[in-house]
């Protein structure tokens, strides 16, 4: 049981983490370069400043900086390797859920990653949408607490709409998806972002469906590897 459920993550995660990069590279990576040009060029005024101690702190001042990758092949290997592990956990989630609920068919296997997306993706982005460089936010500790009681009640409340017998179970589970959308999501004291807004709504649309590509693959490809080494 473990070695299939491990084979079918390992074999999915990588297929799906493959996917997910090419998508973001070739659409959502364009849009956070594009952005960062605009987060690069407002503190001019910041970069004066730096540039008048440079003499004073200039090494202090590298050596503080953390590392980021590069563009080009350092990033893109970066991105690869940070979907690789994601992809990997989230396939492990569903073919350890398979073992309780065997996928009936592939399309069952679409379902299951629907609903991860929903539980992931979707139901967070909702008061949390994804942020460009240069947009303002709300504390981070408030903003981690709240996505993940989002995906814990989202979770939840799926799991007793779809699989429950009993009608108010049913309606506890709907209940249980709209409250963290009425108690809402932290929000920061003054919405600012340096990107224009036409194209932050263009990076909230690639996300989501970019996102949403990774999660029906993930479904797709590990019901039709368990069920393959099931049979």
């Amino acid at each position: 049981m473990f070695t299939r459920i491990a084979r079918t993550a390992g074999f999915t995660g990588l297929l799906a983490a493959l996917l997910l990069t090419v998508l973001q590279s070739f659409w959502v990576a364009p849009l956070i370069l594009q952005a960062e040009t605009y987060e690069g060029s407002a503190p001019a005024a910041a970069h004066e400043h730096e540039h008048a101690d440079a003499a004073a702190g200039e090494s202090h001042h590298h050596d503080a900086e953390a590392w980021s990758p590069e563009d080009g092949w350092q990033r893109v290997l970066s991105t690869t390797g940070g979907n690789l592990v994601v992809a990997v956990g989230f396939a492990l989630l569903l073919a350890g859920m398979y073992t309780l609920r065997s996928p009936r068919s592939i399309g069952a296997g679409a379902l299951w990653g629907l609903g991860g997306f929903a539980v992931f993706c979707l139901a967070p982005n909702l008061g949390l949408p994804p942020e460009l460089p240069g947009t303002a936010a709300a504390d981070l500790a408030q903003r981690q607490f709240w996505w993940v009681g989002t995906a814990a009640a989202t979770a939840v409340g799926l799991a007793l709409m779809v699989f429950a017998g009993n009608w108010v179970l049913k309606i506890a589970g709907l209940i249980l998806l709209a409250i963290p959308h009425v108690i809402g999501a932290p929000q920061p004291e003054v919405h600012e972002s340096l990107a224009p807004e036409a194209l932050e709504s263009q990076f909230i649309v690639a996300s989501l469906l970019t996102n949403a590509g990774f999660w029906l693959a993930l479904g797709l490809i590990s019901a039709w590897l368990y069920r393959r080494q099931s049979a």
